[in-house]
């Protein structure tokens, strides 16, 4: 098992690139199940959620291997209509599988899912989508077991907008009999892109980036020759926090600009110095500390929930008090007590929280408790005084694909050793 290591006090500079967008990668490549035609994803980023997706897709019978950053999907061999329990508990987007198997094959066994621990995370969004198209659901020893003749279309209203369950939604209604409207439907860009995709499958959906996303049933899609993914626009705010927080001067490059919009508001609300031109973010040194800044997170095009965590990294050394409000997920405070025992002072009363910003971080052993917990450790780090130890990595790699190899080439003291090492 892997530690990191980081050694803090260095200003970054040099020039970075942006990955593609995991987030955006995962429900591609289950829409790439609804053709029996070959389809290829470009762009994509090499990390453990990928690969975890890759190999369920292989328990199914589906063909899917990466060759230099493409993934090639054959999807005309699927025999098996289970995901099994030892994949589905690592990663909780292996339930995209559920609407590609009902809504093509009319059967599918999912395992409840897993992944971070975060939050309850229930999938009953999903299930009530799966029903409202006319399927059976039953729930039996960790299983979900879904099953229907033929999916026939229906007004679907979400009492909250979940990127998730939109997702099966779309691609369980793409093949089903007649028109499908999604109402309070996700405004993600990784929603938009999941169906440009479908789009070019030569699906019927009209309203992406919108609320209501109207879809016309079609008898079957054809496969894509290329696909070039979006870049991850939390990759992107992760980069360019690290950069503020140690005065750097970074040109984060291959950024969605657009799609984080509230990101850079809030940055400059709190005076960090920094300029886009095109899809490049160039940040600059500033005098003195960063304001205290406050934060809701909300659904797109509100704050990121997965930038919460780096923002209060930030703020504990900003001036004055911040409010951080986390409103999508109940448990993800986990980092909390890992920053304080860097020197951040930080109270937690619900789902809120109250960051006094402090002059200086010290390095500590801190432990990640899940992916973006495991990205604010890191950016604290890089600001602190002296050694950071970061235990349980792994995290990391679920999202993040070489981010102490790009950090690193931005001139931090950052390595990955062993944990039993001395």
């Amino acid at each position: 098992m892997k530690k990191m290591v980081i050694r803090g006090g260095r200003a970054l500079k040099g020039t970075v690139r942006t990955g593609g967008s995991k987030n955006a990668t995962l429900p591609i490549m289950a829409a790439a199940l609804l053709s029996d035609e070959p389809s290829t994803i470009s762009g994509i980023p090499m990390v453990r959620d990928i690969r975890t997706m890759s190999e369920l897709f292989k328990i199914l019978g589906a063909n899917a291997y990466v060759d230099s950053n493409m993934l090639h999907v054959q999807p005309d061999s699927i025999k098996n209509f289970s995901a099994p329990y030892d994949l589905v508990k690592t990663m909780r987007a292996s339930i995209y599988v559920l609407g590609p198997l009902l809504g093509k094959y009319g059967k599918a066994k999912v395992s409840l899912p897993g992944g971070c621990a975060i939050g309850l995370r229930p999938i009953d969004l999903h299930l009530m989508a799966m029903k409202k198209l006319g399927a059976k659901i039953e729930i039996k020893h960790g299983y979900v077991l879904a099953s229907a003749k033929k999916l026939k279309g229906a007004r679907i209203v979400f009492p909250k907008a979940s990127l998730g369950a939109t997702v099966n939604a779309m691609l369980a209604a793409v093949l089903a009999q007649g028109r499908t409207i999604l109402e309070n439907a996700s405004k993600e860009p990784e929603i938009t892109e999941c169906i440009n995709f479908l789009k070019e499958m030569g699906a019927k959906i009209e309203g992406a980036g919108t609320g209501t996303i109207t879809i016309a049933g079609v008898k079957k899609l054809n496969g894509v020759k290329k696909y070039n993914v979006i870049s991850d626009r939390i990759e992107a705010a992760t980069l360019i926090a690290a950069a503020v927080i140690t005065k750097g001067s970074v040109t984060v490059e291959n950024v969605c600009t657009g799609h984080l919009e509230l990101f850079f508001d809030k940055l400059r609300e709190a005076g960090a110095k920094f300029e886009i031109k095109g899809g490049s973010v160039i940040v600059k040194p500033y005098k003195g500390r960063l304001k205290a800044v406050g934060i809701t997170t909300e659904p797109y095009p509100g704050f990121p929930t997965d930038v919460q965590a780096q923002w209060m990294a930030l703020m504990t050394l900003a001036q004055g008090d911040t409010i951080i409000k986390e409103k999508i997920w109940e448990n993800r405070f986990m980092h909390v007590p890992e920053l304080s025992r860097m020197g951040a002072d930080i109270k937690i009363d619900g789902n809120t929280c109250i960051v006094a910003g402090v002059k200086k971080l010290s390095g500590a052993s801190v432990m990640a408790s899940d992916l973006r917990a495991s990205a604010a450790l890191i950016i604290a780090g890089l600001a602190a005084e002296g050694e950071t130890e970061i235990r349980r990595i792994y995290h990391l790699e679920r999202g993040y694909e070489n981010l102490e190899i790009k950090l690193a080439g931005l001139g931090a003291n950052i390595k990955l050793e062993n944990e039993d090492s001395i």
